[in-house]
């Protein structure tokens, strides 16, 4: 399967394949597929000849930078035109949309862009032979079918918002923000954390909780837990246990023992800090990630009996607070180059389908770096995967969302990782975030949203993502969510 790709009409010479994946009819991404660009087409080879589509990040003139899917396409020996086959899918995503929200209404102003979209999208169909016209026609399509799609989701995210939020369907700590334990004790920082935040999330490292086997160091966890205790907040924990390189012991990694010990030793460090501040935490991270990051390769049974043994774990130690088994990566692009991983969703209906017991999923949405699973998505693509979550028998909990305020470099580069409009500031920060929270707190199986990051600082996962500066000076975002939180509750 090949595609040609244009820039204002015009074969381009040069283009960088960031977060490029091929995906099947069933949306899970292809593995052993090879995606390469040469002489103005990208080159898509796979282990079948099975329909398939290709997602990138592709520039919109005046929207920005975001990941794109095409539909899923025959192979064929003549190559298809991406400009064209990227709006062919934008189209039809708003129109599948539409019907599922039962959403017919007007959007004032926008009505004629949507039709302007359709209608250039159908000359570029009919001037196909000339692909450079055609491709031009497109790319117009594209730009305003994606406006037309961003506003058709916050509007229809902003109705139903606007319905949960006057029959009181929000509960205590469903705003809340991940904290930094190095900088609790800062007075400064935890006011701003507890200003208008009900809900906390404290991180748990297994690493640094043990870092020799046997010998436990709660001495950060114990002053944190100390500080939040005397503050009326939900306290969330964890994850307790998470299997990348980073949050896994020394000793446990050169240990080199089989699956067995490896879940004695997680059941015992599971009990021993669930023991501990049973207490005083509302709400455990269990396990997280398990579906994407796997540093020991277990198999499908081992990954399903290690989330089964850290559930068991929690409620053994006597607790009663929610369990949440947290995802990582929800479009699961992972999969096509991560041995001994799984597909989002299957991960999610295996765990179901076993009769572990829990409460809720947990779901991270990261955007802002050229890294499998964080690159941008626009706001239908959003919406749309959150719908995708309805039919799961369980409450949804978005625990972790971060979006930059400025550009960044790197991989953290607008070119590679994605950009909403032109360039990332503080206003777009907080505008992006507006958008979001009002979608995702729309769904009513979103028990809460928690912000990755309060304040900027090395440990964040998106380079400047936090609401404060290092200086812990408020931005713009920071007073944003304050005024979402007093219009949902009429408190701050």
């Amino acid at each position: 399967m090949k595609f040609q790709v244009f820039r204002e009409g015009k074969l381009v010479n040069d283009f960088t394949l960031s977060g490029a994946y091929l995906f099947g009819t069933d949306g899970i991404s292809i593995r052993r597929a090879k995606i390469t660009f040469a002489d103005g087409g990208i080159d898509c080879l796979r282990p079948n000849l099975e329909t398939a589509g290709l997602a990138l990040l592709w520039p919109i003139e005046g929207f920005g930078r975001v990941l794109l899917p095409t539909t899923c396409l025959p192979e064929r020996d003549r190559p298809y035109v991406l400009n064209i086959e990227l709006a062919r899918a934008k189209l039809m995503q708003i129109t599948n949309r539409r019907e599922d929200w039962s959403f017919f209404d007007s959007l004032e102003g926008m009505e004629e862009i949507s039709k302007q979209s359709q209608e250039q999208f159908i000359k570029a169909v009919q001037s196909i032979q000339d692909a450079p016209a055609a491709s031009q026609l497109a790319d117009e399509s594209l730009r305003k079918a994606t406006v037309y799609s961003e506003k058709l989701a916050g509007r229809q995210g902003r109705l139903v918002f606007d319905r949960r939020r006057k029959s009181h369907g929000f509960g205590r700590g469903c705003l809340g923000c991940r904290i930094d334990p190095n900088l609790i004790a800062t007075p400064q920082y935890l006011d701003k954390a507890l200003e208008f935040f009900a809900s906390v999330t404290l991180p748990i490292n297994w690493a640094r909780v043990e870092p020799r086997q046997g010998h436990f160091d709660f001495s950060v966890i114990d002053s944190c837990m100390t500080a939040l205790s005397r503050r009326k907040v939900v306290i969330s924990a964890g994850p307790l246990l998470y299997f990348a390189h980073d949050h896994l012991p020394d000793w446990l990694l050169r240990s080199g023992v089989g699956f067995e010990k490896i879940r004695e030793l997680a059941y015992q460090f599971v009990s021993k800090v669930v023991a501990r501040y049973a207490q005083v935490v509302h709400r455990w991270c269990v396990i997280s990630g398990l579906n994407a990051f796997n540093q020991f390769n277990f198999n499908f049974e081992q990954i399903l009996e290690m989330t089964r043994a850290a559930n068991m774990a929690v409620r053994a130690a006597g607790s009663r607070a929610i369990r949440i088994v947290e995802v990582s990566s929800p479009w699961g692009e992972y999969y096509a180059t991560t041995p001994n991983s799984i597909p989002p969703f299957v991960y999610m209906d295996m765990v179901v389908q076993s009769g572990t017991s829990f409460d809720a999923f947990g779901l991270q949405m990261r955007f802002g770096k050229d890294e499998v699973g964080m690159h941008l998505r626009d706001m239908m693509h959003i919406s749309s995967l959150l719908d995708c979550f309805a039919p799961i028998a369980k409450p949804l909990y978005v625990t972790d969302v971060e979006i930059p305020s400025k550009n960044g470099r790197g991989k953290f580069h607008p070119d590679v990782a994605g950009v909403w409009h032109r360039k990332w500031e503080p206003t777009r920060q907080s505008q992006w975030l507006e958008r979001f929270y009002k979608i995702a707190l729309s769904k009513p199986y979103v028990e809460a949203v928690n912000y990755g990051s309060l304040a900027d600082g090395g440990s964040n996962a998106i380079a400047d993502s936090g609401l404060l500066t290092e200086a812990l000076e408020p931005k713009e975002s920071f007073d944003t969510l304050k005024r979402l939180c007093l219009s949902m509750f009429g408190r701050a």
